[in-house]
């Protein structure tokens, strides 16, 4: 089977053409659906051969909140009639990717052992697009394995400030001497 971000890259690539208009309003509903996708009882009823994409979507339009567009519900009716369900996640990571891009941001994950103020998060944010050289939409995940300091992940370049990895580089530096 074909690896599923080849498989989502022209859906994502398609949604980004037919919505260059509205891509805010098209990140909104896409992440959204993504988040409903992710379930596991939901990938189930999508992968039963008794279950129709009318009624696939009919579920994901009742979990997703709000009313999704008509441009939303074409899509993932197309996502659906082709079996694609398993991409949509992907479909909207590449999407956000390529909205990004556009407006050119980058999006990064910072990881943190302890939670951060707002005010913390808006220094680090400033920081950061300095040290990246470009805008940065930041998100926080708890993980509290690093023990202090933070770890910081955009797109394929980490910037690694953790106790943990400060302490696996010495464990490193000690055993090979």
């Amino acid at each position: 089977m074909a690896e599923i971000a080849t498989i989502a890259r022209p859906y994502a690539e398609a949604l980004f053409a037919a919505s260059a208009s509205d891509l805010g309003g098209t990140s909104a509903w896409i992440d959204r659906v993504a988040a409903v996708a992710a379930d596991p009882q939901l990938k189930e009823l999508a992968d039963n051969p008794k279950a129709s994409a009318e009624q696939v979507l009919g579920v994901i339009s009742g979990v997703a909140g709000a009313q999704l567009p008509a441009a939303a519900t074409n899509f993932l009716a197309a996502v659906l009639e082709n079996g694609r369900f398993a991409a949509i996640p992907e479909i909207a990571r590449q999407f956000r990717v390529l909205a990004n891009a556009q407006g050119g941001v980058s999006d990064a994950l910072v990881q943190s052992a302890f939670p951060i103020g707002d005010a913390e998060l808006a220094q680090l944010g400033a920081t950061l697009e300095q040290r990246f050289g470009r805008k940065l939409k930041l998100s926080v995940a708890l993980d509290p394995s690093l023990i202090g300091g933070i770890r910081v992940v955009v797109g394929d370049e980490v910037l690694d400030t953790s106790v943990k990895a400060r302490l696996e580089q010495m464990k490193v530096a000690l055993t090979a001497a």
